[in-house]
């Protein structure tokens, strides 16, 4: 994003961005003295003392004694060419304070919660310890930046000052997560003995991890599409009607766009989607009439048909049922219902039996999800007849399998793998991982990290999960050695205490600032693949006009830069972004059949209300 993301990995000396504001300060103290009186001797020994205390503050000492010294830098110029950082106090402290120990109008009037920890830096900054702050560490510069109405950094002037400020953000954050002080039983309790790595990630046992070249993407700085920069071709048009609320994409001839008003059918090639094709538009008299704009579009039968799910009138996320579209004649053939036992359901959440199952042409099942139910719906009769959809009335789907859970799942979204194994996020962050076998019980259940799971992914080959919560993504590896030395995935059995650390995947400071604090990392995705044996090479989410992509060789590879002086799990901040005119609605990678030659990936698609766009990834140099 230009000349912000250039400058904020930079180092900051002392010397850095002061000479404007020091030769500023000079000229308003020469205006200021130029006609004053003569002092007296106690106005000259005045005079000095403060001129003194003004060299402290030029030039501290590098053990200061105020407690808790740091130089603060506030970011300004946002991405533009002339971004920089300023010096906000060339010497002041910070503190860790519970909002309990503020005066109580105070706390209300910063809407803090009481008993949260704060961070307090000077008068200037009063910041609820979160992973809203976006908190990024710089051990080779005894620095850490993060957000809060603003980007700032923090300069330590002594590496025990920095590790000692690192360690404390740390167990504060803990505690303003789960509630517990961060002692190590407490660990223990939230993430259980098999997961103490995630607490400990530097004895945790990466393994698994997979070392990968870097390539192409070993520079830190990251690419905008708009800065004119050769990384990715642009093919742009306006949609149909406008208003895209959802993309489906297609493995096979056309992918297709959710609108207000109905569906437009658009040619994949291998450049991309774009075309006017067909336009299937929502008949007003239909079943379906007074219904809202459907969120969720899942493809079904070989690419043939479509399930259109609408959240219910009173906006929560939830439906009692769903319209099927037939694409070959443009026309909803019918509205089913969500029913168990004779009583109406809800679902929040379809996806397909297996990642690929959306090319079958015999598909009749798919799975649902709602908070605390995870179940596979039939189309057809239970005698095994396809159902006569032209003299149904009001047509039940069959509930083949599923389970009603206990109250406190949580559910919130799913996914599946290649072999239709299930991997479940939930509102309390944890990730679970169910067999294609059974739904009552989670094979590993991954703990969470504070931050509720709106979207998950897993790869076709079940072998790794992206997580994504408001403020970053979480990868995860399944893998680990059984007892009789084979290696399996956590869908298919219990992982043991063996289990690698996951790593995060964030936005620097700069780049969540300019996001803008509304907008939420939302959809992270494995690039998509549908064969056994290949590899998904690249994530990718949204948040705000930012379209956000990660190598998943790179970030696999533990010996990639930015892990280097971290504490902490391991966070990757190397990514290119894709930047639009407007909030991005989805961004999603085409089916690996329109991978060319000379690319290492197939197209990226990224829509927002009124356009859709592909990029065409470029081949490695």
């Amino acid at each position: 994003m230009g000349g912000s993301q250039s400058r904020e990995g930079l180092d900051l000396t002392d010397s850095d961005y002061e000479s404007d504001a020091d030769e500023t300060q000079n000229e308003d103290q020469q205006e200021r003295y130029h006609d004053a009186p003569e002092p007296s001797p106690s106005q000259t020994l005045d005079h000095l003392d403060a001129k003194l205390k003004a060299l402290k503050l030029k030039y501290p000492s590098q053990n200061p004694n105020l407690r808790n010294a740091v130089k603060l830098y506030l970011h300004v110029g946002g991405n533009s060419p002339k971004a920089k950082w300023v010096v906000a106090d060339k010497l002041t402290s910070y503190k860790f304070v519970k909002a309990s120990n503020i005066d109580a109008d105070d706390c209300v009037s910063h809407g803090d919660v009481e008993g949260d920890w704060l961070l307090r830096v000077g008068s200037k900054i009063r910041a609820r310890v979160s992973t809203d702050m976006q908190l990024k560490m710089f051990g080779d510069q005894r620095r850490v930046d993060f957000v809060h109405n603003g980007v700032w950094a923090l300069k330590f002037f002594m590496d025990e000052d920095y590790r000692r400020f690192v360690t404390e953000f740390q167990s504060c954050l803990f505690e303003n997560v789960y509630g517990l002080k961060a002692s190590e039983e407490n660990k223990v309790k939230v993430y259980g003995n098999d997961f103490m790595g995630w607490a400990r990630p530097e004895m945790a046992d990466d393994a698994m991890w997979e070392d990968a070249d870097d390539g192409a993407w070993r520079s830190p700085a990251k690419k905008s599409v708009k800065g004119g920069q050769d990384l990715l071709e642009e093919f742009e048009e306006a949609a149909t009607g406008g208003g895209i609320q959802s993309v489906a994409l297609g493995a096979l001839d056309n992918s297709f766009l959710v609108s207000d008003s109905g569906v437009q059918v658009v040619k994949n090639f291998s450049h991309g989607i774009h075309g006017k094709g067909v336009y299937v538009k929502f008949d007003s008299g239909s079943p379906s009439a007074g219904q809202s704009t459907p969120k969720k579009a899942l493809l079904m039968r070989g690419e043939t048909n479509m399930l259109l799910m609408s959240p219910l009138k009173d906006g929560k996320p939830r439906s009692t049922g769903l319209n099927q579209l037939d694409i070959e004649t443009g026309k909803i053939v019918t509205e089913w219902k969500f029913e168990k036992d004779g009583a109406d359901i809800t679902m929040r959440d379809i996806t397909n039996d297996t990642k690929g199952s959306q090319l079958d042409p015999s598909e009749s099942t798919f799975l649902g999800l709602d908070d605390n139910r995870l179940c596979q719906w039939d189309m057809r009769e239970k005698q095994g007849r396809v159902r006569n959809i032209a003299s149904a009335n009001s047509p039940v789907l069959n509930w083949t399998q599923g389970h009603n859970f206990s109250r406190g799942t949580n559910f919130q979204c799913f996914a599946t793998t290649g072999d239709g194994s299930i991997v479940v996020g939930s509102l309390d962050g944890k990730i679970r991982l169910y067999s294609k076998t059974s739904m009552r019980q989670a094979k590993t259940a991954f703990p969470g990290l504070g931050s509720p799971i709106t979207h998950v992914d897993v790869t076709y080959d079940g072998k790794w999960i992206l997580g994504t919560t408001d403020t970053y993504m979480i990868l995860i590896c399944t893998l680990f050695t059984d007892k009789d030395g084979k290696t399996k995935t956590g869908f298919s059995g219990r992982m043991g205490n063996k289990i690698p650390a996951p790593r995060l995947l964030k936005l620097t400071p700069v780049d969540s600032h300019m996001a803008g604090a509304d907008n939420k990392l939302h959809g992270g995705q494995f690039s998509w693949v549908t064969e056994n044996g290949k590899q998904e090479r690249h994530l990718v989410a949204t948040v705000g006009k930012f379209s956000v992509i990660w190598d998943f060789r790179q970030v696999k590879n533990s010996a990639h830069d930015c892990y280097r002086n971290q504490q902490g799990l391991k966070s990757c901040y190397c990514y290119k972004i894709v930047l639009k005119d407007e909030s991005i609605v989805d961004s999603r990678f085409m089916h690996e059949n329109f991978a060319v030659s000379d690319s290492p990936e197939a197209p990226l698609v990224v829509a927002t209300p009124m356009k859709v766009t592909s990029f065409s990834m470029p081949g490695r140099r």
